[in-house]
């Protein structure tokens, strides 16, 4: 297989290169904020909102340098990207940003630095799983609900441990309830739950990570006369639900056949994916 080439600080590297120092901040404090995006027809999708939430997340983490990681900026560092790896056309990427500074907990300075990965995708569109997903709730360590709970930062311990949770259940992903016991989001993704005609997620002030296919989704749905609620769900409602599937950046959308003896069906994930489909 060809050795493939990350972008870390804006130099070139073979990706198995050591980087890092011990004293890097995302390694030891979880210090930093990342983005997952991908790629289709040479096209970054959705290049705006993922700029607005990479710049929204630094801003909240206080570090400096927000300003220029817009949407050109994305646009440019992953094409170039592609081209050092002979990437064409469909590809996935990670943007971890992290405080590239000294001291201990309290950095002595808010500067960024950051690393772009690529992974190249056979296809350029949403394909939904044929299989449904198996999914169970994570019980052991809840969210918080705090300013930080909507960003995807690089401190990830509770999706961590609903992973090993996932693992040893052999589920294909699993439910992460917030402090308070209501549903918030999956593993990797957000929760959508169709009931009696309408579509319910998990609000932001429920703790979940504020995804941009969540966006794209909502958005889509909605242009398409579905009715799409911010609620707080308990998880009860998976019991009744007639359908539940999953979004994230990278995947698009991704059906839910069971939770425990419950089975869901598969129309409306299947019409939003035509739709998102659409706009390739």
């Amino acid at each position: 297989m060809a050795k493939r080439f990350i972008n870390f600080n804006g130099e070139i590297y073979q990706e198995e290169e050591k980087l890092l120092t011990i004293a890097n901040r995302g390694y030891r404090y979880g210090d930093g904020i990342f983005e997952t995006m991908r790629m289709s027809k040479g096209k970054l999708n959705f290049a705006d909102l993922h700029a607005d939430r990479l710049q929204s997340g630094m801003k909240t983490l206080k570090i400096e340098g927000y300003s220029q990681l817009d949407a050109y900026f994305l646009k440019d560092k992953t094409e170039e990207l592609c081209k050092r790896n002979k990437i064409a056309q469909n590809a996935k990427f990670r943007l971890t940003i992290y405080r590239n500074a000294g001291g201990l907990y309290t950095p002595d300075q808010n500067k960024s630095a950051y690393s772009l990965e690529i992974s190249p995708l056979d296809s350029p569109y949403y394909d939904m799983n044929t299989k449904g997903l198996i999914l169970d709730v994570y019980e052991d360590i809840p969210k918080a609900v705090n300013k930080l709970a909507n960003l995807k930062t690089c401190n990830a311990l509770t999706y961590v441990m609903a992973g090993l949770y996932k693992k040893h259940h052999k589920l294909d992903e699993a439910f992460i309830l917030n402090q308070h016991g209501f549903l918030c989001e999956a593993i990797s993704a957000n929760v959508f739950i169709v009931y009696e005609g309408n579509i319910y997620t998990p609000a932001l002030s429920e703790g979940c990570v504020g995804g941009v296919m969540r966006q794209v989704v909502m958005k889509l749905a909605q242009k398409n006369n579905l009715r799409v609620v911010e609620a707080q769900i308990n998880p009860e409602i998976l019991n009744m639900a007639e359908e539940v599937f999953l979004t994230n950046a990278t995947k698009g959308i991704q059906w839910v056949m069971g939770f425990n003896r419950k089975r869901y069906f598969n129309e409306v994930s299947r019409f939003l994916v035509e739709k998102l489909n659409q706009q390739i």
